[in-house]
């Protein structure tokens, strides 16, 4: 089998002495204390307490993609795909610095030698930069975007957002992941080998991690469930120890993707068993298993397999994390002062809002369609509009008080003004929540809830608008239901309203706990006197068809929530005639439309069980927006009225421009979400985010999903049109850019390009200008079989710019940034005629400028 780094694999060291890895004293005398069975318990994600040793139990086992995730209120920003839209690393090192300051106000809560269980440390499995080569990986939404130079600068503000200015005393340790050659399809991924060409890999798949490893500095990275021309990276040497230890300089311990170390022996065949898979990861440079197979490093010692000294080494690294946490060993814990107050603050809150304006992109805008006037009557259509899913996106926490798009737009235009239809469902045969619009009780939309504590006495009574809950460690205010300490009942009563008589499908979906969990919960449910549901969920989705006839039906929905289960869904599939009928209606009554159409991270994410058309598993077998709301949209446009589509989603929806007015993509936009939509729809936000991934025309312009091949992919090397490229992002001012210059000193030197920038409009705003360099053309083999770099992105900057004002931008481009790599993997600065533009987005896409530079001189190898 070929190495994933074409070198002699003997020239890799012997594994040094666990003295040499440079742990501190007091973790290496705890390590000689225990044997190798307790060694082994301390290299899995969930470590028990360990005598010998002196430590607490510990779940290594924590996220924080765009928030603290998974246990309980916490701020929630937009996903990483819409962080990453704002092309802002200082508001990414702010971003991290909440997560980081949540964990530890979280983790201060109890003493700090308290057992741990998952979620709960301070091993934070974040950030993903994995390129998002192909927009139909459902897991796409989770990274920073296509372009590698985007990706590394991103990820290295968020890491030293969520470590901390001490490396010594890390507020969390950061874990950027996974590494290497990893983006889909979801399908296989256990299994799933990479035939990836030496160019591609290091001209695309590892910058972002050389980036994030040599300048954020992580302690931690995750490997990934993949092969590499058949060896699984978590076994690889080449990858592990070579590339990030010896040629990077990582200092930190390297952990498995979940059950990555498994899948060595279970799906790659690549050794035995359980032993032989635990030593091969060990030898190679993986640390910490996220899973339980390092249990059976006890035998793989015993057979000569690998020696104590290699588990003493992994576990070495592994626990000096945690030593410099402060929190093993008597280290010293300057973050101790950290108060369970200083979660969800109002500056985090104003945080998530300032990262949702920016994330915002304008795709289009015909004639001047937005901002909308004051007074403007609305009718929002879409299921997005009001979800909770689509505010929260995947890998999230709680958010104490979401706003969704709905809810944003009555704030902004008044109530009185917007009228709502949920319009469609997202896909054909995908279920989404009941809308208010369907519940009635007590004269108001939505239904009448009452919450109870355990013993049956209630607490309050409100109207529900909607039974669309997170409650993931948490309960609704003035409940306690974190943990082992309780739970709540709650009732919703009321009437089941349908747009029309037929057939209708009713869903319960509770996301069910499937680790640490105590009890279930339970839900019963009654339709028209007709109990359809009673007891615990035997999966996270049950479905029931009634038939209705179009009157009111009573409805009672009632759950038992003990902590661990989390949260509460009900949905339907209506007819489609009835759904659109009420969106029609709602439009004709409207001066314009606004349409929340996209996706939802019930159609796109990690390993899901989907089955619908452009869905399957997780990934998307097609890019364009789904039939349903495609038709809906085709309806809308027809009443003749300004139709605005904001779209949200994790990765490109292809629609069809004709059909809108005006576009705008919100991602999955955050806690704020609703409210920084609304803002831009009034005007109140200039829109300024760009767009961190290529929007194609169709499908059919994507080479096959399991090609890892980057010809024909992203903006570096499509060369067909796109729909809206990367980069692209309008404003509601217009900016010009003058007199461009470049300093070029040589080859290996930084190049500078320097440009005039004006606001020529009547309205402050902040432009992204990019830098984009256009290498010279280099001698090619003639049987091409890789992609040809168009263009690159090499530098970028925001600048906040009043109306009528101008200023001078200088962007730093480093020679990494203009190089080229060959076929063998070589990367090189090569002397020739360059071309650079500095606009508002790529060449030819809005304001900017071309500027030419000539470096001569011999080639300028570069290190890898």
């Amino acid at each position: 089998m070929k190495p994933l780094f074409p070198i002699a694999l003997a020239m890799v060291l012997a594994a040094p002495s666990v003295a040499a890895q440079g742990a501190d004293k007091a973790v290496l005398d705890a390590i000689a204390k225990a044997d190798l069975a307790e060694k082994a318990d301390q290299l899995q994600s969930t470590a028990p307490a360990a005598k010998a040793m002196g430590l607490p139990a510990y779940d290594w086992w924590n996220e924080g993609l765009h928030g603290l995730a998974r246990n309980g209120v916490a701020t929630v920003f937009p996903q990483a795909i819409g962080l990453a839209a704002t092309f802002d690393p200082a508001l990414m090192e702010q971003v991290g610095t909440v997560v980081s300051t949540e964990a530890r106000a979280k983790f201060n809560a109890k003493p700090v030698n308290a057992d741990r269980r998952i979620y709960e440390g301070l091993t934070i499995w974040s950030p993903n930069i994995n390129i998002f080569r192909d927009p139909r990986w459902g897991r796409g939404q989770e990274t920073y975007g296509e372009d590698p130079f985007l990706t590394g600068s991103l990820a290295v503000g968020f890491i030293k957002g969520l470590q901390g200015p001490d490396p010594l005393h890390p507020r969390v340790i950061a874990t950027p992941k996974h590494f290497a050659v990893h983006s889909g399809p979801e399908a296989g991924r256990d299994s799933f080998d990479v035939d990836v060409s030496p160019q591609d890999r290091e001209a695309t798949y590892t910058p972002a991690f050389r980036m994030a490893v040599t300048e954020g500095k992580p302690l931690s990275l995750m490997c990934a469930y993949n092969s590499t021309h058949g060896t699984p990276v978590c076994a690889d040497e080449a990858l592990l120890t070579v590339r990030l230890r010896q040629d990077w300089g990582f200092k930190g311990f390297v952990v498995s993707d979940c059950d990555a170390v498994a899948n060595i022996w279970m799906f790659h065949n690549y050794r035995y068993d359980a032993a032989e898979a635990s030593a091969a990861a060990v030898k190679a440079g993986t640390d910490l298993d996220c899973g339980t197979t390092y249990a059976a490093l006890t035998q793989a010692v015993a057979r000569g397999l690998l020696s104590e000294a290699e588990v003493d080494r992994a576990l070495a690294r592994s626990l000096e994390g945690r030593y410099k946490l402060g929190i093993a060993f008597g280290a010293s814990n300057p973050w101790g002062r950290i108060k369970p107050s200083q979660v969800d603050t109002p500056a985090h809150r104003a945080l998530a809002l300032e990262a949702a304006r920016k994330a915002v992109v304008l795709l289009q805008n015909e004639n001047g369609a937005l901002p909308l006037k004051p007074g403007t009557r609305l009718a929002v259509i879409g299921t997005n509009a009001d979800d909770l899913a689509v505010i929260e996106a995947n890998y999230h926490g709680t958010a104490a008080d979401p706003v969704t798009p709905l809810e944003g737009i009555r704030r902004q235009f008044g109530a009185a003004n917007v009228a709502y239809a949920q319009g469609s469902v997202l896909a054909e045969g995908a279920p989404v929540v009941v809308p208010e619009t369907a519940l009635s009780a007590d004269g108001k939309p939505g239904l009448r809830a009452e919450y109870f504590d355990l013993s049956g006495k209630q607490v309050f009574a409100r109207q529900d608008r909607r039974v669309d809950f997170n409650l993931t460690r948490t309960a609704p205010k003035g409940l306690d239901a974190t943990g082992s300490k309780g739970g709540f009942k709650a009732r919703w009563s009321g009437s089941l309203v349908p747009p029309a008589p037929g057939t209708y499908r009713l869903a319960l979906d509770i996301p069910a706990c499937w680790k640490d969990c105590k009890r279930h919960d339970e839900v019963r449910l009654r339709l028209g006197g007709k109990e359809l549901h009673a007891g615990v969920l035997g999966k996270q989705r049950v479905e029931f068809e009634v038939a209705l006839d179009g009157t009111p039906q009573p409805i009672e929905l009632e759950l038992d929530h003990y902590g661990e289960d989390e949260g509460l869904r009900l949905m339907w599939l209506p007819p489609a005639g009835a759904q659109r009928a009420e969106a029609l209606k709602a439009a004709q009554q409207a001066d314009a439309v606004v349409a929340v159409l996209g996706l939802s991270p019930d159609l796109e994410g990690e390993a899901l069980q989907v089955q619908v058309p452009g869905f399957v598993g997780g990934d998307r077998s097609d890019i364009a927006l789904p039939e349903p709301q495609a038709e809906l949209l085709a309806a809308l446009k027809a009443t003749g009225k300004p139709v605005i589509v904001v779209l949200t989603s994790g990765s490109a929806v292809s629609i069809d421009p004709a059909m809108a007015d005006a576009v705008m993509e919100a991602w999955y936009p955050g806690e704020a979400g609703g409210t920084a939509i609304a803002e831009t729809l009034a005007g109140r936000n200039n829109p300024s985010g760009r767009l961190p991934v290529t929007f194609y025309r169709s499908t059919t312009d994507l080479p096959a999903f399991v090609d890892y091949s980057m010809k024909e992919r992203t903006y570096r090397y499509f060369t067909g049109t796109p729909l809206w490229g990367f980069g692209h992002g309008l404003s509601y001012t217009t900016y010009g850019y003058e007199a461009p210059k470049v300093s070029a000193p040589g080859i290996g030197q930084p190049v500078t390009v320097t440009a005039t920038l004006r606001n020529l409009g009547a309205m402050a705003g902040e432009e992204v200008v990019q830098a984009y360099v256009v290498p010279p053309v280099i001698e090619r083999h003639p049987v091409m079989t890789q992609g040809v770099l168009q263009r690159q992105l090499a530098a970028f900057t925001r600048v906040p710019l009043a109306a009528g004002k101008s200023q001078q931008v200088t962007l730093t481009i480093d020679p990494r940034s203009i190089s080229v790599v060959d076929r063998r993997g070589t990367r090189k600065v090569v002397p020739g005629d360059y071309r650079v533009w500095i606009g508002g987005g790529q060449p030819g896409d809005g304001p900017g400028a071309w500027a030419d530079f000539t470096l001569t001189g011999q080639a300028l190898e570069l290190p890898k």
